[in-house]
C-alpha cells in the first residue's frame, strides 16, 4: 500500500510541475502593449570566421520592420581568418545604417571583448544582441521597442533552431525546446536564470551597471545567462520578448563533435548559477531521471514499471500542446524517443563539461 501512494504522489509532483508550465507559459502569451513609439536601438553582432553565414543575417537585418533612423546596426569582426570581414563590406554598400568595425586593432578577442567594443560604439541607449550565424524575424526590434517600454533593464526572447532531418538536428531541437519551457516558466515564476544571446536586449546603462561582462568570464561561454546572474544580484527588472515576429531562429551543429562540444560549453556554464536555481534544476531533472530509469526496479515489485509510461505520457502531452509557441513541430513517436535521449544526454553532457578539454572556436 505504501509504495502504490508513494508511485501516485510521485507521477503527482511530476503534473504539478507540466502544469505549471503550462500555466506559466499562458502567461507568457499575453501581448505587450503596442506602442507608435519607436525606441532607437543599437544591434550589436560579433562575427568569427561567418563568411558562410553573413548573407542571410544580412538580408534578414535588412528586412526588419523598423524606421532605419531609429536603430544601427554594429558588426564586430572578431580576428577572423576567413572571408568574413570582406564580406561584410561588400554586403555593408549603401546601408548608411549598417557599422562595419574591427577588434583586431585592439588586441583584443573572443566574443566578449568582440561584444563589450561594439557595445561602446553603440550610439542608442538599448541595445540587442545575437549571433553572426542568425535570422532574426521581421518584428524583432518592434516587439523589444514596446516591452522596453514598460520599463525592463534586460529583456530576452525565443531563440529556436530551424528544423531538418538529421538525427542531430532532432535532438538538439528537443533540448532547446525542453530548455526553453523551463527557461521561459522560471522567468514568468520571477527566478529566472538562463538566456539565449541569440535574441537578447538591455539597455546600456543596466549593461554599464553590473560591470558588462567583467563577471561572466567563469566559462569559455554563458555570457548570457551570467550576464542574466549578475542582473539578478543587482535587482534588475527582467522581462521576456514572445510575440510572434520576434523570434531568432538559428541552424543546430551539423555533426556529433561539434553538438558535444557546443553543449560541454553551455553545461560548464550552469556550475556557475546561483543556488537557488541550482537547486530548482537539482530536482527537476532528478525527479525526471529518476522516472526514466525506474524500470530497473520492477525487479523489487512491478508496481515500478507505471512510473516511465506515465513520465512519458505526461511529457508527450507537455511538448505537443507547447511545442507550437516555441515554432517547434514534433510527432508523437518523435516526443517519446527523444525525450529518453534528452534526459540520458543530460548525464553526458555533464560529464564531459567535467572531464573534457572545452575550446571556443
Amino acid at each position: 500500500m505504501l509504495l502504490v501512494i508513494i508511485i501516485i504522489v510521485v507521477i503527482l509532483i511530476l503534473t504539478v510541475f507540466c502544469t505549471l508550465i503550462l500555466v506559466s507559459l499562458h502567461r507568457v502569451d499575453r501581448k505587450n502593449i503596442s506602442s507608435t513609439e519607436y525606441l532607437p536601438i543599437s544591434v550589436i553582432i560579433s562575427a568569427k570566421d561567418e563568411e558562410k553565414n553573413i548573407k542571410k543575417l544580412v538580408d534578414s537585418l535588412s528586412s526588419l520592420n523598423y524606421p532605419k533612423n531609429n536603430f544601427e546596426i554594429i558588426i564586430v569582426d572578431d580576428n577572423s581568418t576567413d572571408n568574413t570581414l570582406n564580406e561584410l563590406i561588400n554586403y555593408n554598400n549603401n546601408k548608411n545604417h549598417f557599422k562595419i568595425v574591427e577588434l583586431k586593432p585592439t588586441g583584443q578577442k573572443g566574443k566578449r571583448d568582440a561584444l563589450a567594443f561594439g557595445i561602446q560604439q553603440a550610439q542608442y541607449p538599448f541595445i540587442l544582441i545575437t549571433d553572426a550565424d542568425c535570422q532574426p524575424e521581421t518584428n524583432w526590434l518592434k516587439e523589444y521597442s514596446n516591452k522596453f517600454q514598460s520599463g525592463y533593464d534586460i529583456l530576452f526572447g525565443i531563440a529556436p533552431f530551424y528544423q531538418n532531418k538529421t538525427l542531430v538536428n532532432k535532438i538538439s531541437c528537443f533540448e532547446n525546446l525542453r530548455s526553453s519551457l523551463l527557461g521561459f516558466t522560471m522567468a514568468v515564476l520571477g527566478i529566472p536564470y538562463t538566456a539565449s544571446a541569440r535574441n537578447l536586449g538591455f539597455t546600456k546603462s543596466a549593461f554599464n551597471k553590473i560591470g558588462g561582462y567583467s563577471k561572466t568570464k567563469n566559462t569559455l561561454s554563458g555570457d548570457d545567462d551570467l550576464l542574466l546572474r549578475e542582473a539578478i544580484i543587482k535587482n534588475l527588472k527582467i522581462g521576456t520578448v514572445t510575440e510572434q515576429g520576434s523570434y531568432v531562429f538559428s541552424d543546430t551543429k551539423k555533426t556529433f563533435l561539434e553538438y558535444f562540444l557546443q553543449k560541454a560549453r553551455h553545461t560548464q556554464t550552469s556550475f556557475h548559477y546561483l543556488l537557488k536555481h541550482k537547486l530548482v534544476l537539482g530536482v527537476w531533472h532528478l525527479l525526471n531521471l529518476s522516472l526514466l530509469f525506474s524500470p530497473i526496479l520492477m525487479f523489487i515489485n512491478p508496481m515500478f514499471s507505471i512510473l516511465l509510461p506515465s513520465k512519458i505520457l505526461i511529457d508527450s502531452i507537455l511538448v505537443k500542446s507547447t511545442q507550437k509557441k516555441f515554432s517547434y513541430k514534433f510527432s508523437l513517436l518523435q516526443i517519446g524517443y527523444l525525450q529518453i535521449v534528452y534526459e540520458i544526454f543530460l548525464i553526458v553532457h555533464f560529464f564531459n563539461s567535467k572531464f573534457s578539454r572545452i575550446k571556443w572556436k
